[in-house]
Parts: C-alpha cells; structure tokens; sequence
C-alpha cells in the first residue's frame, strides 16, 4: 500500500500534523482538531494510502516555511499541494487561496467567488473540511456579520494568526479589529 508520510511538528500556537505524499503537502492540519479522523480517513481513502511516522523534503520545507510564516517573515507559501476532496471541495480551497493576506472574507463571499451564492452552508462545511490550514487560510474566513466564527485550530489560534497578518501588513484595508 502507498504511504503519506507524516510527522508531528509543535509551534507556538499550536501542535501540527504535517503529511506529504509524492513530493506534495496533502496534509498540514492541526494534531487535535475535532474532525481529526474525519480528515484522515479521507485523505487515506482518496489517495489509497496510510500513514507512515517519516521526515521527507516536502514536510521539512513546509516546516520552514510555516516558522517564516509564523515570525511575520512570509506571506505567501511555494510548496507543491495535493487536494484531496471532492470537487466542490477543491473550488472552495482554490477561492481560498485567492483571499489576500491580512484581509478576511466570508462564505458568503466564498460562494459568490464560486458562483454559487446559495451555497454558503456548502462553503462553510468545505472550509472546515480543510486539510492543508495556514497555506489554504480558512482562517481569513469570518462570520459575515464581522464575528470569528468556527476554526479546526480554536478560535484564540485564528483570531491570533488574523492578529500576526494584520500586524505584519499594518493593517492592509479589509481585516477587521477583532475583540475576543
């Protein structure tokens, strides 16, 4: 049988699991997230795989460039990503990373961007379906009233990375103050 490879990788904000398979990132999610086995099973499934406990280039490359990122040193992620997912799926986390660092949108929005307005339930569910969290930023994703909503890391982790880009771009128009 085929193998992701995984590891485990702790950060200040929270502790990861980092998973390539093919000299691609199909898995940079948080260790435990509520729908941990969820996202698993449905990366095994789709790819025909399981996970093996083992360091490539891919998962050391995407550990520097998430601690770059997490120092306000990057902005923007150049690892090979794998979706796996249906295809609904993959064009809400393709309009995802169309959302510009440091600015929020909506899933509202989201569908709108997906030409899919009735949608937004559809959005929400794909965008916590996730498994590739930073570089796919399902965390610029807010409640369209302005509110944090839902997050797979917990909401102090995402109102803290939508503080590091806000900080890190001096508050580029579009990101909202957020009070917790």
């Amino acid at each position: 049988m085929k193998q992701v490879h995984i590891q485990y990788h702790k950060t200040k904000i929270s502790e990861f699991i980092i998973g390539s398979f093919e000299g691609k990132l199909c898995l940079l999610d948080f260790r435990y997230r509520k729908m941990r086995t969820t996202v698993d099973k449905r990366i095994n499934k789709g790819l025909n795989t399981e996970f093996i406990e083992q360091s490539d280039e891919i998962i050391e490359k995407t550990k520097i460039q998430l601690a770059e990122y997490l120092k306000g040193d990057r902005q923007e992620f150049d690892i090979p990503l794998l979706l796996v997912g249906s295809e609904f799926q993959k064009s809400v986390w393709q309009a995802l990373m169309n959302v510009p660092y440091g600015t929020t949108s909506t899933y509202l929005q989201l569908a709108k961007n997906i030409h899919n307005e009735k949608a937004v339930r559809a959005v929400a569910g794909a965008n916590g379906a996730n498994a590739i969290s930073i570089i796919i930023p399902c965390h610029r994703i807010i409640g369209s009233d302005g509110e944090l909503v839902g997050y797979g890391g917990g909401l102090p982790v995402k109102k803290r990375l939508l503080n590091l880009e806000q900080n890190t771009t001096d508050g580029i128009s579009g990101m909202l103050t957020l009070d917790l």
